[in-house]
């Protein structure tokens, strides 16, 4: 499988926007679960930019397991994102869950991503393959290993080998958090994989008091990345409230995260200190 590692050195390092997503730096993308306002917005990145985070994650279109819950802003959604990255200089994260808006987001979006429930959405994933943007694929809510990286091989089958690996957690029986999150996989997946392999702390627990324990593990592990949500006022967020970070305990995980990296020899991509 061309996603398989071919020697302990192999390893690809992805560029989103110029920011080097794999070893030796920790990236960061942070930003809020749904984009709601441009005021929401521009608060956002005027933190991220003082704490040097340059990639903003922000969904327009939201997959919801309900028919009735808020679905993102669509297309106005996709204007604010488009004058939010040209007033910042923000690299844009943001999912897609069909070919027809990867072709409308695809001057907005620096990276396209693909969420859990769309693991295994083959004509998607095959697009994304044309494509020559980076690709976060996120593991699917019940995925083995094998069924994970057999979708990353998918859109690098296709000619696009810039694929960003996402543990998020998977489902267990208990409702105590949100998901389990596999560590273990996290660190299998550094040994089997070249890909880079990103951790999303806030899915993966569903509760902000638990999002900096389980970054700080990631660090750990040998992650090479996270990707947090947060919010300027995370209980009124229009979804995923309960697992949204204040912007002042991202500036919290931002600190404690680089302490980690710098422990087992990694550090970040930008210089802590901007971080204050």
């Amino acid at each position: 499988m061309l996603v398989h590692r071919s020697s302990p050195t192999h390893q690809t390092t992805v560029s989103i926007a110029g920011v080097p997503v794999g070893e030796p730096g920790l990236a960061l993308i942070a930003g809020p679960c749904a984009a709601e306002s441009e005021r929401q917005l521009r608060t956002v990145a005027e933190r991220l930019a003082l704490m040097g985070i340059q990639l903003l994650r922000a969904g327009v279109y939201k997959p919801r397991t309900s028919p009735y819950s808020f679905q993102g802003l669509q297309e106005p959604g996709l204007e604010l994102l488009r004058i939010i990255k040209r007033d910042y200089g923000l690299g844009i994260v943001s999912e897609v869950m069909s070919v027809a808006q990867l072709d409308r987001a695809y001057d907005v979006f620096d990276c396209f991503q693909v969420g859990s429930r769309n693991m295994q959405n083959f004509e998607l994933l095959k697009a994304l393959g044309q494509t020559r943007k980076p690709v976060l694929l996120k593991r699917g809510l019940a995925a083995t290993i094998e069924e994970f990286l057999g979708a990353a091989e998918y859109i690098v089958a296709g000619g696009n080998a810039q694929v960003i690996l996402c543990e998020r957690g998977i489902r267990s029986f208990d409702p105590a958090t949100r998901n389990v999150l596999d560590l273990g996989a996290v660190a299998l997946l550094k040994r089997l994989t070249h890909l880079p392999v990103l951790v999303d702390p806030s899915h993966a627990t569903g509760r902000r008091d638990l999002v900096l324990p389980a970054a700080r593990a990631a660090a750990a592990v040998g992650a090479d990345g996270l990707i947090v949500e947060c919010h300027p006022t995370p209980e009124q967020s229009v979804s995923d409230a309960a697992q949204a970070l204040s912007l002042d305990d991202l500036a919290q995980l931002v600190t404690e995260v680089s302490a980690v990296a710098q422990a087992v020899g990694r550090g970040l991509s930008y210089p802590v200190e901007r971080a204050a």
